[in-house]
């Protein structure tokens, strides 16, 4: 956390645009092998996306790498999780797990690497919002604010993720008794670092794309506040007012006509909307792997501490219970944490979009000119077919709901894996009386 901190200190200026405000997570991103570009700066002050011949060629080799890597670990049966298993199921479990995750690496970087396009359109929208049609309203975005709650998130996965990895990593190490070689090593922990990146990326465009709503909803109402308030007068000057949010500032724009207004915040509308399905486009298949990269993660995990804790019977290992479900325990938690990161970026933009619709109804009950009324209609029609939504390559939504179905597959597949264990004839385990079989008679 220091070391990012101090990261940050150094990259330059306080920024000045979408591009400098992106500065630290793009860097972060390019690093890992994500995306291929980086933030420069014109004579001006301007940022830009440039593109990197080493992230090109990072992002190729580490997909060589990683494929390679899994396909040796394979054929060697070299695997980290030897060193906590003896028993077959787990074995088992953990050559899945590197199958998933090895691939799922493979696929995201392939995929990132092909739609690479889709994060400088995103990007552009970003920019053309802020320089151009936001003005139009009297919104002046600030970097500053947004620029820290995307270092914030950065800060935290990254942080978060390396402490994990280290701490595990020298647990490993420094006992005589355990084997591991490099191979296994890099498939056990790569999938974190990818997660992560991917993680924090989403979450960082997702921050923005909130900023952008929560603007667009102010100026709407703002404009039924100067119909309550009966202020809405013809002069010929701006007035800036007081308004001055964390994320942007605004300024009242009187001489402009309501009809005037509520179209540009259409046209602002349409590129937001934009902006997040050209997003989408870009991460959809991303997401879908990582969630079920998280998601299989956790289950095991998860069936890894309750067999320990649940289980009365002998666990052969090289680690103590308390190292055990410890590791397994935070690998959890750090899934986790990914997936709620995602999700609650994506449900937070969703609602605020929906919150626009019912400001543009309040302001379609208060009007009385056929002009505005019209506008507030035509404006009613585009929300009702331009809709932000998030998902995972289709099959899913990404939002809140999401909770709720992987709570419920995660507890059917933990019973599943702890009925399978119980009745095993060959359970390495021991053959003393369990909390397993009593959960299996219950369930019975």
């Amino acid at each position: 956390m220091w070391l990012l901190r101090r990261l940050v200190e150094k990259l330059g200026n306080r920024p000045q645009d979408v591009y400098t405000c992106y500065r630290l997570t793009i860097l972060m991103a390019l690093w890992l092998g994500i995306v291929p570009f980086y933030v420069t700066s014109s004579s001006e002050g301007r940022g830009k996306l440039s593109a990197s011949y080493w992230g090109y060629i990072n992002m190729i080799l580490r997909m060589a790498i990683y494929f390679g890597n899994f396909l040796y670990s394979s054929i060697n049966r070299s695997s980290l999780m030897s060193n906590f298993f003896i028993t077959d199921i787990s074995n088992t479990i953990a050559g899945l797990q590197k199958i998933n995750g090895m691939l799922g690496i493979f696929a995201i970087l392939l995929i990132s690497l092909l739609k690479r396009r889709k994060l400088l359109e995103v990007l552009a929208l970003f920019d053309g919002l802020e320089t151009k049609a936001f003005p139009r309203v009297g919104v002046a975005m600030h970097q500053v604010p947004a620029s820290r709650k995307m270092n914030q998130l950065v800060m935290i996965l990254v942080g978060s993720m390396t402490v994990y990895i280290t701490g595990s990593f020298l647990m490993i190490s420094l006992r005589d008794t355990v084997t591991f070689s490099l191979p296994a090593v890099i498939s056990y922990f790569s999938p974190h670092f990818i997660v992560c990146a991917i993680s924090f990326l989403a979450g960082n465009l997702m921050i923005k794309l909130r900023i952008y709503l929560s603007a667009l909803n102010k100026v709407l109402k703002n404009l039924s506040h100067q119909w309550d308030s009966r202020t809405l007068k013809a002069v010929t000057q701006k007035q800036r007012s007081l308004q001055c949010l964390d994320s942007f500032s605004m300024y009242t724009i009187v001489t402009k006509d309501p009809a005037e207004i509520i179209q540009e915040s259409m046209e602002i509308h349409h590129l937001i909307c934009e902006a997040a399905a050209t997003a989408n486009k870009y991460f959809t298949y991303q997401l879908l792997t990582i969630i079920s990269i998280a998601f299989l993660i956790i289950v095991f995990d998860a069936y890894y501490v309750l067999e320990t804790l649940l289980g009365k019977s002998k666990r052969e290992s090289k680690f103590k219970t308390v190292e055990f479900v410890t590791f397994f325990s935070c690998q959890m938690i750090l899934y986790l944490i990914a997936i709620i990161s995602i999700v609650e970026g994506s449900n937070r933009a969703i609602k605020k979009s929906e919150k626009t619709g019912g400001i543009v109804h309040s302001l379609l009950n208060k009007t009385k000119s056929a002009e505005v009324k019209e506008k507030l209609q035509q404006f009613s029609m585009q929300l009702m077919h331009l809709k932000i939504n998030f998902t995972a390559a289709g099959l899913f939504n990404i939002d809140r709901t999401l909770y709720f179905t992987i709570s419920g597959a995660l507890t059917t597949y933990l019973i599943i894996l702890l009925q399978f264990t119980s009745n095993s004839p060959h359970n390495d385990y021991g053959n003393g009386s369990s909390c397993c079989e009593t959960y299996n008679n219950m369930t019975n």
